[in-house]
Protein backbone atom coordinates (compact mmCIF):
# COMPACT_ATOMS: atom_id res chain seq x y z
CA UNK A 1 0.00 0.00 0.00
CA UNK A 2 1.07 3.52 -0.72
CA UNK A 3 1.92 5.80 2.11
CA UNK A 4 -0.29 8.76 2.94
CA UNK A 5 2.58 11.09 1.91
CA UNK A 6 2.95 9.37 -1.44
CA UNK A 7 -0.81 9.41 -2.05
CA UNK A 8 -0.81 13.15 -1.41
CA UNK A 9 2.00 13.66 -3.91
CA UNK A 10 0.16 11.59 -6.49
CA UNK A 11 -3.03 13.58 -6.03
CA UNK A 12 -1.10 16.86 -6.22
CA UNK A 13 0.58 15.73 -9.40
CA UNK A 14 -2.76 14.69 -10.91
CA UNK A 15 -4.17 18.13 -10.11
CA UNK A 16 -1.20 19.80 -11.79
CA UNK A 17 -1.62 17.65 -14.87
CA UNK A 18 -5.36 18.27 -15.10
CA UNK A 19 -4.93 22.01 -14.62
CA UNK A 20 -2.22 22.09 -17.23
CA UNK A 21 -4.31 20.17 -19.72
CA UNK A 22 -7.22 22.55 -19.20
CA UNK A 23 -4.94 25.43 -20.16
CA UNK A 24 -3.67 23.69 -23.27
CA UNK A 25 -6.67 23.89 -25.53
CA UNK A 26 -5.78 23.79 -29.19
CA UNK A 27 -5.80 27.15 -30.93
CA UNK A 28 -5.48 25.36 -34.24
CA UNK A 29 -8.87 23.71 -33.69
CA UNK A 30 -10.53 27.04 -32.87
CA UNK A 31 -8.84 28.84 -35.78
CA UNK A 32 -10.00 26.14 -38.20
CA UNK A 33 -13.58 26.57 -36.98
CA UNK A 34 -13.32 30.37 -37.33
CA UNK A 35 -11.97 30.07 -40.88
CA UNK A 36 -14.79 27.70 -41.82
CA UNK A 37 -17.32 30.18 -40.44
CA UNK A 38 -15.66 32.98 -42.43
CA UNK A 39 -15.84 30.98 -45.66
CA UNK A 40 -19.48 30.03 -45.10
CA UNK A 41 -20.91 33.23 -43.61
CA UNK A 42 -18.30 35.97 -43.92
CA UNK A 43 -16.37 37.85 -41.22
CA UNK A 44 -19.49 38.55 -39.10
CA UNK A 45 -20.07 34.80 -38.67
CA UNK A 46 -16.38 34.23 -37.96
CA UNK A 47 -16.44 36.97 -35.31
CA UNK A 48 -19.39 35.30 -33.61
CA UNK A 49 -17.49 31.99 -33.54
CA UNK A 50 -14.34 33.58 -32.13
CA UNK A 51 -16.06 35.73 -29.50
CA UNK A 52 -18.01 32.73 -28.20
CA UNK A 53 -14.69 31.08 -27.31
CA UNK A 54 -13.62 33.90 -24.97
CA UNK A 55 -15.58 33.23 -21.79
CA UNK A 56 -13.46 35.17 -19.26
CA UNK A 57 -12.05 38.69 -18.98
CA UNK A 58 -8.52 37.31 -19.23
CA UNK A 59 -9.43 35.49 -22.45
CA UNK A 60 -10.89 38.67 -23.92
CA UNK A 61 -7.70 40.57 -23.08
CA UNK A 62 -5.36 37.90 -24.48
CA UNK A 63 -2.87 38.83 -27.19
CA UNK A 64 -3.82 36.21 -29.78
CA UNK A 65 -7.56 36.67 -29.27
CA UNK A 66 -7.32 40.39 -29.99
CA UNK A 67 -5.03 39.90 -32.98
CA UNK A 68 -7.54 37.47 -34.50
CA UNK A 69 -10.54 39.61 -33.53
CA UNK A 70 -8.95 42.79 -34.89
CA UNK A 71 -8.34 41.13 -38.26
CA UNK A 72 -11.92 39.88 -38.56
CA UNK A 73 -13.26 43.32 -37.61
CA UNK A 74 -11.05 44.85 -40.30
CA UNK A 75 -12.39 42.38 -42.86
CA UNK A 76 -15.90 43.43 -41.76
CA UNK A 77 -14.89 47.09 -42.37
CA UNK A 78 -15.29 47.95 -38.67
CA UNK A 79 -12.03 49.87 -38.65
CA UNK A 80 -12.44 51.73 -35.36
CA UNK A 81 -13.33 48.51 -33.51
CA UNK A 82 -10.49 46.70 -35.26
CA UNK A 83 -8.02 49.37 -34.18
CA UNK A 84 -9.30 49.14 -30.58
CA UNK A 85 -8.75 45.36 -30.54
CA UNK A 86 -5.29 45.69 -32.02
CA UNK A 87 -4.34 48.37 -29.52
CA UNK A 88 -5.18 45.90 -26.73
CA UNK A 89 -2.92 43.37 -28.43
CA UNK A 90 -0.25 46.00 -28.98
CA UNK A 91 -0.23 46.84 -25.27
CA UNK A 92 0.70 43.19 -24.59
CA UNK A 93 3.51 43.39 -27.14
CA UNK A 94 4.69 46.65 -25.55
CA UNK A 95 5.02 44.79 -22.22
CA UNK A 96 7.10 42.18 -24.03
CA UNK A 97 9.27 44.90 -25.57
CA UNK A 98 9.90 46.54 -22.21
CA UNK A 99 11.04 43.22 -20.75
CA UNK A 100 13.21 42.57 -23.80
CA UNK A 101 14.98 45.88 -23.17
CA UNK A 102 15.27 45.68 -19.37
CA UNK A 103 15.34 41.98 -18.39
CA UNK A 104 15.49 39.75 -21.48
CA UNK A 105 16.24 36.58 -19.51
CA UNK A 106 12.61 36.54 -18.33
CA UNK A 107 11.54 35.99 -21.93
CA UNK A 108 13.89 33.18 -22.78
CA UNK A 109 11.46 30.46 -21.79
CA UNK A 110 14.07 28.21 -20.20
CA UNK A 111 12.70 25.16 -18.45
CA UNK A 112 12.20 25.72 -14.75
CA UNK A 113 9.74 22.97 -13.84
CA UNK A 114 9.40 19.34 -14.85
CA UNK A 115 5.86 19.58 -16.19
CA UNK A 116 6.12 22.80 -18.17
CA UNK A 117 4.93 22.70 -21.77
CA UNK A 118 5.58 25.19 -24.59
CA UNK A 119 1.83 25.65 -24.82
CA UNK A 120 1.56 26.64 -21.15
CA UNK A 121 3.79 29.67 -21.62
CA UNK A 122 2.01 33.01 -22.03
CA UNK A 123 1.72 33.64 -25.74
CA UNK A 124 4.07 36.46 -26.74
CA UNK A 125 3.33 36.27 -30.49
CA UNK A 126 5.50 35.18 -33.36
CA UNK A 127 8.11 37.79 -34.17
CA UNK A 128 6.65 38.48 -37.60
CA UNK A 129 3.21 38.84 -35.98
CA UNK A 130 4.51 41.65 -33.76
CA UNK A 131 5.73 43.47 -36.88
CA UNK A 132 2.51 42.77 -38.76
CA UNK A 133 0.52 44.21 -35.87
CA UNK A 134 1.93 47.72 -36.24
CA UNK A 135 1.70 47.41 -40.04
CA UNK A 136 -1.99 46.44 -39.80
CA UNK A 137 -2.59 49.33 -37.42
CA UNK A 138 -1.02 51.67 -40.00
CA UNK A 139 -3.32 50.28 -42.72
CA UNK A 140 -6.32 50.85 -40.45
CA UNK A 141 -5.27 54.45 -39.83
CA UNK A 142 -4.90 55.00 -43.57
CA UNK A 143 -8.36 53.52 -44.17
CA UNK A 144 -9.68 56.21 -41.83
CA UNK A 145 -7.52 58.87 -43.56
CA UNK A 146 -5.47 59.28 -40.39
CA UNK A 147 -2.11 59.49 -42.16
CA UNK A 148 -0.30 61.14 -39.25
CA UNK A 149 -1.00 58.27 -36.81
CA UNK A 150 -0.19 55.81 -39.58
CA UNK A 151 3.21 57.48 -39.69
CA UNK A 152 3.63 56.84 -35.94
CA UNK A 153 2.75 53.15 -36.37
CA UNK A 154 5.23 52.76 -39.23
CA UNK A 155 7.98 54.29 -37.11
CA UNK A 156 7.16 51.83 -34.31
CA UNK A 157 7.43 48.96 -36.80
CA UNK A 158 11.07 49.78 -37.41
CA UNK A 159 11.79 50.17 -33.69
CA UNK A 160 10.14 46.81 -32.97
CA UNK A 161 12.27 45.02 -35.55
CA UNK A 162 15.41 46.27 -33.79
CA UNK A 163 14.21 44.94 -30.40
CA UNK A 164 13.41 41.52 -31.90
CA UNK A 165 16.81 41.23 -33.57
CA UNK A 166 18.65 41.97 -30.33
CA UNK A 167 16.58 39.63 -28.18
CA UNK A 168 16.62 36.57 -30.42
CA UNK A 169 20.37 36.44 -30.69
CA UNK A 170 20.59 36.40 -26.88
CA UNK A 171 17.80 33.84 -26.46
CA UNK A 172 19.25 31.25 -28.80
CA UNK A 173 22.64 31.49 -27.13
CA UNK A 174 21.12 31.10 -23.63
CA UNK A 175 19.04 28.06 -24.63
CA UNK A 176 22.01 26.35 -26.27
CA UNK A 177 24.17 26.97 -23.21
CA UNK A 178 21.57 25.45 -20.87
CA UNK A 179 21.13 22.41 -23.10
CA UNK A 180 24.90 21.96 -23.40
CA UNK A 181 25.26 22.11 -19.62
CA UNK A 182 22.81 19.21 -19.34
CA UNK A 183 24.44 17.16 -22.08
CA UNK A 184 21.60 17.66 -24.56
CA UNK A 185 21.93 17.74 -28.33
CA UNK A 186 20.49 20.79 -30.06
CA UNK A 187 20.65 20.07 -33.78
CA UNK A 188 17.52 19.31 -35.79
CA UNK A 189 19.31 16.26 -37.26
CA UNK A 190 18.81 14.56 -33.91
CA UNK A 191 15.01 14.73 -34.23
CA UNK A 192 13.91 11.48 -35.83
CA UNK A 193 11.55 12.23 -38.73
CA UNK A 194 11.37 16.02 -38.45
CA UNK A 195 10.82 17.59 -41.94
CA UNK A 196 13.98 19.70 -41.85
CA UNK A 197 13.80 20.12 -45.64
CA UNK A 198 10.65 22.27 -45.27
CA UNK A 199 12.70 24.78 -43.28
CA UNK A 200 15.70 24.68 -45.61
CA UNK A 201 14.12 25.11 -49.03
CA UNK A 202 15.36 28.01 -51.23
CA UNK A 203 12.34 30.26 -50.49
CA UNK A 204 12.99 30.08 -46.76
CA UNK A 205 16.74 30.53 -47.04
CA UNK A 206 16.31 33.61 -49.26
CA UNK A 207 14.62 35.46 -46.39
CA UNK A 208 16.97 37.59 -44.36
CA UNK A 209 15.07 36.68 -41.17
CA UNK A 210 11.64 35.57 -39.97
CA UNK A 211 10.19 38.91 -38.92
CA UNK A 212 10.92 41.58 -41.54
CA UNK A 213 8.79 41.83 -44.67
CA UNK A 214 8.95 43.96 -47.81
CA UNK A 215 5.34 45.14 -47.50
CA UNK A 216 5.94 46.95 -44.19
CA UNK A 217 8.93 48.81 -45.59
CA UNK A 218 7.36 49.57 -48.97
CA UNK A 219 4.31 50.91 -47.13
CA UNK A 220 6.68 53.07 -45.08
CA UNK A 221 8.17 54.45 -48.29
CA UNK A 222 4.73 55.12 -49.77
CA UNK A 223 3.47 56.79 -46.59
CA UNK A 224 6.47 59.08 -46.27
CA UNK A 225 6.18 59.92 -49.96
CA UNK A 226 2.50 60.82 -49.52
CA UNK A 227 3.47 63.11 -46.65
CA UNK A 228 6.16 64.70 -48.85
CA UNK A 229 9.06 63.33 -46.80
CA UNK A 230 11.17 61.98 -49.63
CA UNK A 231 14.27 61.69 -47.43
CA UNK A 232 12.46 59.13 -45.25
CA UNK A 233 10.64 57.46 -48.14
CA UNK A 234 13.86 56.41 -49.89
CA UNK A 235 15.15 54.17 -47.02
CA UNK A 236 11.74 52.47 -46.85
CA UNK A 237 11.75 51.64 -50.55
CA UNK A 238 15.43 50.66 -50.36
CA UNK A 239 14.82 48.23 -47.48
CA UNK A 240 11.85 46.70 -49.31
CA UNK A 241 14.10 46.01 -52.31
CA UNK A 242 16.74 44.47 -50.02
CA UNK A 243 14.14 42.11 -48.55
CA UNK A 244 12.52 41.24 -51.91
CA UNK A 245 15.08 41.83 -54.67
CA UNK A 246 14.28 41.91 -58.37
CA UNK A 247 10.67 42.99 -57.80
CA UNK A 248 9.83 45.67 -60.42
CA UNK A 249 7.16 47.51 -58.42
CA UNK A 250 9.58 47.88 -55.50
CA UNK A 251 12.42 49.02 -57.75
CA UNK A 252 10.21 51.60 -59.46
CA UNK A 253 9.10 52.93 -56.08
CA UNK A 254 12.67 54.00 -55.36
CA UNK A 255 13.80 54.83 -58.89
CA UNK A 256 10.99 57.25 -59.64
CA UNK A 257 10.81 58.86 -56.19
CA UNK A 258 12.63 62.09 -56.99
CA UNK A 259 10.47 62.69 -60.06
CA UNK A 260 7.21 61.98 -58.27
CA UNK A 261 7.99 64.24 -55.31
CA UNK A 262 9.25 67.15 -57.40
CA UNK A 263 7.28 70.36 -57.42
CA UNK A 264 7.06 70.27 -61.22
CA UNK A 265 5.52 66.81 -61.26
CA UNK A 266 2.95 67.56 -58.59
CA UNK A 267 1.96 70.77 -60.36
CA UNK A 268 1.43 68.94 -63.63
CA UNK A 269 0.00 65.67 -62.22
CA UNK A 270 -3.48 65.02 -63.62
CA UNK A 271 -4.03 61.39 -62.57
CA UNK A 272 -4.04 59.65 -59.20
CA UNK A 273 -1.07 57.59 -58.02
CA UNK A 274 -2.86 54.48 -56.73
CA UNK A 275 -1.37 51.70 -54.59
CA UNK A 276 -3.31 48.42 -54.49
CA UNK A 277 -2.63 46.09 -51.54
CA UNK A 278 -4.01 42.65 -52.41
CA UNK A 279 -4.29 40.05 -49.65
CA UNK A 280 -4.80 36.42 -50.63
CA UNK A 281 -6.01 33.46 -48.57
CA UNK A 282 -5.29 32.75 -44.91
CA UNK A 283 -2.08 32.46 -42.92
CA UNK A 284 -0.59 28.97 -42.47
CA UNK A 285 -1.34 26.66 -39.57
CA UNK A 286 1.10 25.40 -36.97
CA UNK A 287 0.46 21.70 -36.34
CA UNK A 288 1.92 19.73 -33.40
CA UNK A 289 3.74 16.50 -34.32
CA UNK A 290 5.43 13.94 -32.09
CA UNK A 291 9.04 12.92 -32.72
CA UNK A 292 11.57 10.75 -30.93
CA UNK A 293 14.81 12.12 -29.58
CA UNK A 294 17.72 10.35 -27.83
CA UNK A 295 18.02 11.87 -24.35
CA UNK A 296 20.45 11.00 -21.51
CA UNK A 297 18.55 10.07 -18.32
CA UNK A 298 20.20 8.52 -15.24
CA UNK A 299 23.31 7.59 -17.19
CA UNK A 300 21.41 5.88 -20.01
CA UNK A 301 20.28 7.06 -23.46
CA UNK A 302 16.52 6.93 -23.71
CA UNK A 303 14.30 7.54 -26.76
CA UNK A 304 11.88 10.21 -25.62
CA UNK A 305 8.77 11.41 -27.47
CA UNK A 306 8.82 15.18 -27.85
CA UNK A 307 6.24 17.32 -29.63
CA UNK A 308 7.39 20.02 -32.06
CA UNK A 309 5.35 22.14 -34.46
CA UNK A 310 5.42 21.94 -38.25
CA UNK A 311 4.02 24.51 -40.67
CA UNK A 312 1.01 23.56 -42.79
CA UNK A 313 0.83 26.19 -45.55
CA UNK A 314 -2.27 27.73 -47.06
CA UNK A 315 -2.73 27.15 -50.76
CA UNK A 316 -4.31 30.25 -52.33
CA UNK A 317 -1.93 32.09 -54.64
CA UNK A 318 -1.87 35.81 -55.32
CA UNK A 319 -3.36 37.36 -58.47
CA UNK A 320 -1.35 37.69 -61.68
CA UNK A 321 -3.33 40.49 -63.36
CA UNK A 322 -5.44 43.32 -62.02
CA UNK A 323 -7.55 45.37 -64.41
CA UNK A 324 -9.08 48.62 -63.21
CA UNK A 325 -11.16 50.27 -65.90
CA UNK A 326 -8.90 50.51 -68.96
CA UNK A 327 -5.67 49.99 -67.04
CA UNK A 328 -4.05 46.61 -66.38
CA UNK A 329 -1.46 46.12 -63.65
CA UNK A 330 0.70 43.15 -62.78
CA UNK A 331 0.71 42.60 -58.99
CA UNK A 332 3.86 41.26 -57.36
CA UNK A 333 3.98 39.20 -54.16
CA UNK A 334 5.94 41.19 -51.59
CA UNK A 335 5.18 39.12 -48.46
CA UNK A 336 4.44 35.39 -48.22
CA UNK A 337 3.42 34.43 -44.71
CA UNK A 338 3.71 30.74 -45.54
CA UNK A 339 7.43 31.26 -46.08
CA UNK A 340 7.79 33.70 -43.19
CA UNK A 341 6.18 31.24 -40.77
CA UNK A 342 8.65 28.54 -41.81
CA UNK A 343 11.59 30.92 -41.50
CA UNK A 344 10.38 32.01 -38.05
CA UNK A 345 10.13 28.36 -37.00
CA UNK A 346 13.58 27.63 -38.43
CA UNK A 347 15.04 30.44 -36.33
CA UNK A 348 13.06 29.37 -33.27
CA UNK A 349 13.72 25.65 -33.51
CA UNK A 350 17.21 25.53 -31.91
CA UNK A 351 15.96 27.21 -28.74
CA UNK A 352 12.72 25.21 -28.83
CA UNK A 353 14.68 21.98 -29.22
CA UNK A 354 16.98 22.84 -26.37
CA UNK A 355 14.06 23.61 -24.07
CA UNK A 356 12.32 20.40 -25.16
CA UNK A 357 15.35 18.26 -24.41
CA UNK A 358 15.92 19.85 -21.01
CA UNK A 359 12.23 19.42 -20.26
CA UNK A 360 12.35 15.76 -21.31
CA UNK A 361 15.34 15.13 -19.05
CA UNK A 362 13.57 16.74 -16.12
CA UNK A 363 10.40 14.76 -16.77
CA UNK A 364 12.38 11.56 -17.11
CA UNK A 365 14.07 12.12 -13.76
CA UNK A 366 10.72 12.80 -12.07
CA UNK A 367 9.17 9.77 -13.73
CA UNK A 368 11.98 7.52 -12.54
CA UNK A 369 11.66 8.87 -9.02
CA UNK A 370 7.90 8.35 -9.04
CA UNK A 371 8.44 4.79 -10.20
CA UNK A 372 10.88 4.11 -7.36
CA UNK A 373 8.56 5.50 -4.70
CA UNK A 374 5.19 4.57 -6.08
CA UNK A 375 5.82 1.43 -8.04
CA UNK A 376 3.55 0.78 -11.00
CA UNK A 377 1.08 3.53 -10.07
CA UNK A 378 3.89 6.04 -9.75
CA UNK A 379 5.27 5.06 -13.14
CA UNK A 380 1.82 5.35 -14.73
CA UNK A 381 1.17 8.77 -13.18
CA UNK A 382 4.58 9.98 -14.29
CA UNK A 383 4.09 8.72 -17.83
CA UNK A 384 0.60 10.25 -18.07
CA UNK A 385 1.85 13.58 -16.73
CA UNK A 386 4.75 13.65 -19.17
CA UNK A 387 2.59 12.76 -22.18
CA UNK A 388 -0.28 15.07 -21.25
CA UNK A 389 1.90 18.13 -20.97
CA UNK A 390 4.16 17.39 -23.93
CA UNK A 391 2.19 19.20 -26.64
CA UNK A 392 3.77 21.55 -29.14
CA UNK A 393 2.55 25.11 -29.21
CA UNK A 394 0.10 25.48 -32.12
CA UNK A 395 -0.71 29.13 -31.47
CA UNK A 396 -0.33 31.37 -34.50
CA UNK A 397 -2.23 34.33 -35.97
CA UNK A 398 -4.40 32.47 -38.49
CA UNK A 399 -6.68 35.23 -39.82
CA UNK A 400 -3.78 37.07 -41.44
CA UNK A 401 -3.55 36.68 -45.23
CA UNK A 402 -1.43 33.91 -46.69
CA UNK A 403 0.34 36.34 -49.02
CA UNK A 404 0.25 40.03 -49.89
CA UNK A 405 0.83 41.50 -53.35
CA UNK A 406 1.07 45.11 -54.44
CA UNK A 407 0.38 46.87 -57.71
CA UNK A 408 0.76 50.58 -58.39
CA UNK A 409 0.03 52.95 -61.24
CA UNK A 410 -1.66 56.15 -62.38
CA UNK A 411 -5.43 56.10 -62.85
CA UNK A 412 -7.83 58.80 -64.04
CA UNK A 413 -10.41 60.08 -61.57
CA UNK A 414 -13.81 58.43 -61.53
CA UNK A 415 -15.35 54.98 -61.07
CA UNK A 416 -13.51 51.93 -62.39
CA UNK A 417 -14.60 48.29 -62.37
CA UNK A 418 -12.16 45.84 -60.75
CA UNK A 419 -11.27 42.66 -62.65
CA UNK A 420 -8.96 40.05 -61.09
CA UNK A 421 -7.25 37.53 -63.38
CA UNK A 422 -9.92 38.07 -66.02
CA UNK A 423 -12.78 37.55 -63.53
CA UNK A 424 -15.13 40.49 -63.00
CA UNK A 425 -15.27 41.04 -59.27
CA UNK A 426 -18.41 43.16 -59.37
CA UNK A 427 -16.49 45.73 -57.31
CA UNK A 428 -16.10 49.39 -58.30
CA UNK A 429 -13.20 51.60 -57.21
CA UNK A 430 -13.79 55.35 -57.08
CA UNK A 431 -10.48 57.07 -57.81
CA UNK A 432 -9.70 60.55 -56.52
CA UNK A 433 -6.93 62.64 -54.98
CA UNK A 434 -3.22 62.90 -55.56
CA UNK A 435 -2.44 59.57 -53.88
CA UNK A 436 -4.73 56.67 -53.07
CA UNK A 437 -4.49 53.30 -51.31
CA UNK A 438 -6.94 50.52 -52.17
CA UNK A 439 -7.02 47.34 -50.00
CA UNK A 440 -8.37 44.22 -51.70
CA UNK A 441 -9.03 40.85 -50.06
CA UNK A 442 -9.08 37.65 -52.11
CA UNK A 443 -10.51 34.75 -50.10
CA UNK A 444 -11.45 31.75 -52.19
CA UNK A 445 -13.56 33.02 -55.08
CA UNK A 446 -14.65 36.13 -53.17
CA UNK A 447 -13.12 39.55 -53.91
CA UNK A 448 -13.72 42.37 -51.44
CA UNK A 449 -12.55 45.96 -51.75
CA UNK A 450 -11.91 47.50 -48.34
CA UNK A 451 -12.14 51.14 -47.35
CA UNK A 452 -10.19 53.22 -49.84
CA UNK A 453 -8.37 56.37 -48.79
CA UNK A 454 -6.98 59.30 -50.73
CA UNK A 455 -4.61 62.12 -49.95
CA UNK A 456 -4.22 65.54 -51.54
CA UNK A 457 -5.95 67.14 -54.48
CA UNK A 458 -5.01 67.18 -58.12
CA UNK A 459 -4.57 70.63 -59.63
CA UNK A 460 -7.03 71.52 -62.37
CA UNK A 461 -5.52 71.60 -65.81
CA UNK A 462 -5.22 75.05 -67.38
CA UNK A 463 -7.44 75.45 -70.50
CA UNK A 464 -4.50 75.90 -72.86
CA UNK A 465 -1.97 73.74 -71.07
CA UNK A 466 0.49 71.80 -73.16
CA UNK A 467 1.05 68.08 -72.47
CA UNK A 468 3.29 67.63 -69.45
CA UNK A 469 6.56 65.80 -69.33
CA UNK A 470 6.35 62.09 -68.73
CA UNK A 471 7.20 60.86 -65.27
CA UNK A 472 8.25 57.49 -63.96
CA UNK A 473 5.33 55.28 -63.08
CA UNK A 474 5.70 52.91 -60.13
CA UNK A 475 4.19 49.86 -61.83
CA UNK A 476 3.90 48.44 -65.34
CA UNK A 477 0.68 49.65 -66.97
CA UNK A 478 -0.53 48.22 -70.26
CA UNK A 479 -3.61 48.66 -72.31
CA UNK A 480 -5.92 45.68 -71.99
CA UNK A 481 -6.47 45.81 -75.75
CA UNK A 482 -2.80 45.61 -76.62
CA UNK A 483 0.17 43.39 -75.88
CA UNK A 484 2.70 45.70 -77.46
CA UNK A 485 5.47 47.47 -75.60
CA UNK A 486 4.57 50.52 -73.50
CA UNK A 487 3.78 53.60 -75.53
CA UNK A 488 6.46 56.29 -75.84
CA UNK A 489 5.75 59.51 -73.97
CA UNK A 490 4.43 62.37 -76.07
CA UNK A 491 6.73 64.89 -74.41
CA UNK A 492 10.32 65.00 -73.31
CA UNK A 493 11.18 62.14 -70.93
CA UNK A 494 11.99 62.77 -67.28
CA UNK A 495 15.53 63.65 -66.29
CA UNK A 496 16.30 60.23 -64.86
CA UNK A 497 16.91 57.77 -67.75
CA UNK A 498 16.48 54.76 -65.48
CA UNK A 499 12.89 55.66 -64.67
CA UNK A 500 10.91 53.79 -67.34
CA UNK A 501 7.51 55.30 -68.13
CA UNK A 502 4.48 53.06 -68.33
CA UNK A 503 2.07 52.88 -71.23
CA UNK A 504 -0.78 55.33 -71.29
CA UNK A 505 -4.17 53.99 -70.22
CA UNK A 506 -6.37 53.63 -73.31
CA UNK A 507 -9.17 55.74 -71.90
CA UNK A 508 -6.92 58.67 -71.05
CA UNK A 509 -4.27 58.54 -73.73
CA UNK A 510 -5.24 61.86 -75.24
CA UNK A 511 -5.95 63.72 -72.02
CA UNK A 512 -3.93 66.91 -71.67
CA UNK A 513 -1.64 67.15 -68.68
CA UNK A 514 -1.34 63.41 -68.22
CA UNK A 515 1.68 62.43 -66.07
Amino acid sequence: MLSREWSGRAVALAVVVLAGCASMESHDKLATQVQAANTAGGPAAALKQLEASATTDDARKALLYNMERGELLRQNKQYKDSTAAWLLADAKVNEWENLAKTDPSKLFGLVGASLISERLKPYEGQDYEKVWLTTRLALNRIAENDWDNARVDIKRTHEREAVIAELRSKETLAAEEEAKAKGAQTTAKEINGYPVESLNDPEVLKLKNGYQNALSHYLAGFLYEVLNEGGLAAPGYRKAIELKPDTPVLVEGLRGLDDRTSFTHRRRQRMTDVLFVLESGNAPARKPKNFTLPVPISGRINSISISYPVIEPSRQVGPARLTVGDVTLEPAVVADLNVMARRALKDELPGMMARGVVRAIAKGVVQNELGKQGGLLGSVIGAVAAAATEQADDRIWRTLPGSVSVARGYLPAGEHRLVVDGRDSGQVVTVSGQYMLVPVQLLGAAVTVGQTSSFGQLLQAAPAAAPSAATSVPSTMVSPASTTAPAKPAAKPAAKPAAKPAAKPAAAASAPGKP
